[in-house]
């Protein structure tokens, strides 16, 4: 041992020794002191955005009967875009609320064949209890400022169903093409019975969801269409909505995955949907219906892990929308579904950060790569073992505990900012792994709005080449620690914290 000692005390090994601790440390303060610099190039725009959403499936006809504090405050988590004293975001102010035009199963109760209460739907024109409290919902968005408003079905009424109940049988559509009229005719008398109750008019109505799965379990309600139906369907509802005067818009066709945009899926008489629908050559064309949004919508599911195939598949959207001149996209629902690739998986809720993160990342993709003009969430308030939920509560009809997430406030990241006419502009930034930026302008005030994700343990120094940002910066922060947390920077530096989603607004 003293040999050992001796041989290793010699002044060379001295030497060598401090060197390589010397480099090391040397390194270690180089890479951190690399700063990623950031060019946004406000002459170059994308998409303009429409909205930030969420659904209110399917707990708020639970929910909204729950004390008047207790929803308030879900509410205005939702919904406020008013600050705390402390000058951080109230709530992630939503630009749209997602709207659930039941079936009806609610009310066939145990004879609906879905088992759980909670996924059943009512009749929105019965205007029952049920109803009353899904529409409380409705009511406080607009009171807090939400302008938009969507009405979406998953099944037709069950009083014009094939086989009597909001899902189907083996797969097959579960209306017969006679009953479209009366289905369009319904709808329109939900329409007007909403406004009549809340004095909410729907800017859309979405009669078909995910029309590619089976729908034939029970577990929700639920209807599957192929392209021709969905387009007799369209065309019945465009007709009834020029008739009665309505102002509202068809939105088309939530696809269950973003793939079935596209040609060669797995279901061909299912998919193809933006050549189906907005090609004028097609025999399935509904793009020059009066009551149609100029607006092909998906859901992104099952598509968003790893990386650089989500960004594969979105270029491939963005490439096939391109070229219908006019033609929009929205993301409209997704919540964290499936095992992405051993990223994450969606059982299990998750409040934390983590999930938090993998929302954004997903959000980044969506608007940076398909060029979404809308992002959607499923279900804002969700009492389920899911990564379902924004805010998440017990499971009872008249009271109960609540909780919000880090889902809830990395989308408000978005949300809060992000608001509806803003453009998506370029940005220009090393590549640098686990670190994700977008950026977007308002046309009329001229500022600029950055979304930042560092999916990174460690932080990152973050450096804004504009002059125009040289008055300092405004920073909202979601993190472990943090919902929203507002700092003001002088200049145009800043560290982006380890694992965080930051909001940069420059002065």
């Amino acid at each position: 041992m003293d040999h050992f000692k001796n041989e290793y005390a010699m002044p060379e090994f001295k030497k060598i020794a401090s060197g390589l601790i010397l480099l090391c440390l040397f390194t270690k303060l180089t890479a951190q002191d690399q700063k990623i610099v950031v060019h946004i190039n406000e002459s170059k725009q994308y998409q303009t955005i429409d909205n930030f959403a969420a659904s209110d499936a399917w707990s708020c006809q639970f929910i909204g009967s729950w004390p008047e504090e207790k929803k308030s405050k879900i509410a205005d988590w939702l919904f406020s875009s008013d600050t705390l004293q402390n000058g951080n975001p109230k709530g992630i102010g939503l630009s749209m609320w997602r709207y659930n035009l039941g079936a009806g199963s609610a009310e066939q109760n145990n004879d609906s064949k879905i088992k759980d209460e909670w996924r059943r739907a009512p009749l929105t024109i019965n205007n029952n209890k049920k109803v009353q409290a899904q529409n409380w919902f409705l009511k406080a968005a607009k009171e807090r400022g939400v302008k938009q408003f969507l009405g979406f079905y998953n099944s037709p009424p069950v009083t014009l169903t094939k086989n009597g109940h909001a899902f189907a049988d083996s797969g097959r559509t579960n209306i017969d093409p006679v009953k479209y009229k009366s289905f369009a005719q319904y709808t329109a008398q939900a329409i007007k019975s909403i406004q009549q109750s809340t004095g909410v008019v729907f800017n859309y109505i979405s009669p078909v969801n995910e029309p590619q799965w089976d729908w034939s379990d029970g577990g929700q309600e639920g209807c599957p269409y192929n392209n021709h139906e969905i387009s007799g369907l369209v065309k019945t509802f465009s007709e009834t909505f020029q008739q009665e005067k309505l102002p509202t818009k068809l939105l088309i066709a939530e696809a269950g995955q973003l793939n079935y945009l596209l040609p060669k899926s797995n279901k061909p008489d299912r998919d193809d949907q933006v050549n189906n629908f907005f090609n004028p050559t097609s025999s399935l064309y509904i793009g020059n219906l009066s009551a149609v949004s100029s607006t092909i919508a998906s859901h992104s599911y099952f598509t968003t892990s790893p990386l650089a195939q989500a960004i594969q598949m979105r270029t491939s959207v963005t490439d096939k929308i391109s070229q219908v001149k006019g033609l929009g996209f929205w993301q409209s629902e997704y919540c964290i579904l499936g095992d992405n690739a051993g990223e994450i998986n969606g059982d299990k809720k998750d409040l934390g950060i983590n999930a938090g993160l993998y929302v954004a990342k997903v959000i980044y993709e969506d608007l940076a790569f398909a060029n979404a003009a809308a992002w959607q969430w499923w279900t804002a308030i969700s009492a389920y073992d899911y990564k379902d939920g924004l805010v998440y509560v017990d499971k009872s009809e008249t009271d109960g505990s609540f909780s919000d997430s880090k889902m809830l406030w990395a989308l408000g990241n978005y949300s809060r900012f992000i608001r509806p006419g803003m453009k998506r502009v370029e940005v220009a930034f090393p590549e640098t792994k686990g670190v994700l930026i977008t950026a977007f302008k308002d046309p009329d005030t001229k500022q600029i709005v950055s979304v930042l994700v560092n999916e990174n343990a460690e932080s990152k120094t973050i450096s804004f080449d504009q002059t125009a940002s040289t008055m300092g910066l405004i920073l909202y922060t979601t993190s472990a620690a943090d919902n929203l947390a507002k700092q003001i920077v002088t200049g145009k530096q800043f560290e982006l914290p380890g694992k965080s989603v930051v909001t940069v607004l420059m002065k």
